[in-house]
């Protein structure tokens, strides 16, 4: 339902927007009931912790962001505007895809989690970011999602159609709250704390 003043989201927009704001929901399910030794402990010591993965997708999306906000002002500018549904290119498809398939690759250096944060500086950072995910979406709104392209961060000439970023960073997200979820059912996943009587 659109609020007075604020156009309705297209159906595409939307259904991002609201699998962002999963993402928050997510990862406070996952987060809530750990102490902050279980948030920060590692299963192996090349492995990440939950911290870490919360972290990489932070990093991951100060890194992206901008291309996003490239992608939405060039669209804009050009006036690359369309009603969906939309149909993205192969390549687009097989980005996303690619993201999904659990394939482990070494992160690069610019989105590797950073050390000395704290939890509560990492969740923050987390919804903040899935806030602004959704800014961009609005930002996006009525633009030509197949038709307008983000440059790929990792790889400069690279560039895939907005609709398929914006699903990229979604499934990316998604592996790597799987992967902090691994770590919780790992087998010497350290035992919660018993309060003292």
């Amino acid at each position: 339902m659109a609020t007075p003043g604020r156009p309705s989201l297209a159906p595409e927009i939307d259904a991002f927007r609201y699998q962002f704001e999963q993402l928050s929901a997510d990862a406070d399910a996952l987060t809530a009931p750990l102490s902050d030794e279980q948030f920060m402990w590692r299963p192996t010591p090349d492995g990440w912790s939950i911290a870490e993965c919360l972290d990489h997708l932070n990093a991951t999306a100060r890194v992206y962001l901008p291309s996003l906000d490239e992608g939405i002002s060039e669209a804009i500018r050009r006036g690359v505007y369309g009603e969906g549904p939309f149909k993205y290119n192969w390549l687009g498809r097989v980005s996303v895809k690619f993201s999904d398939t659990g394939v482990r690759l070494k992160a690069p250096d610019d989105v590797k989690p950073g050390e000395g944060r704290t939890r509560r500086e990492i969740l923050a950072a987390f919804h903040a970011y899935q806030v602004q995910f959704i800014d961009r979406l609005r930002q996006a709104n009525g633009v030509d999602l197949a038709r307008a392209r983000v440059r790929m961060p990792t790889n400069s000439w690279l560039r895939i159609p907005l609709g398929s970023g914006f699903a990229l960073m979604i499934a990316h997200a998604k592996r790597h709250l799987l992967q902090a979820k691994r770590v919780i059912e790992a087998e010497d996943f350290p035992a919660p704390l018993r309060p003292s009587p």
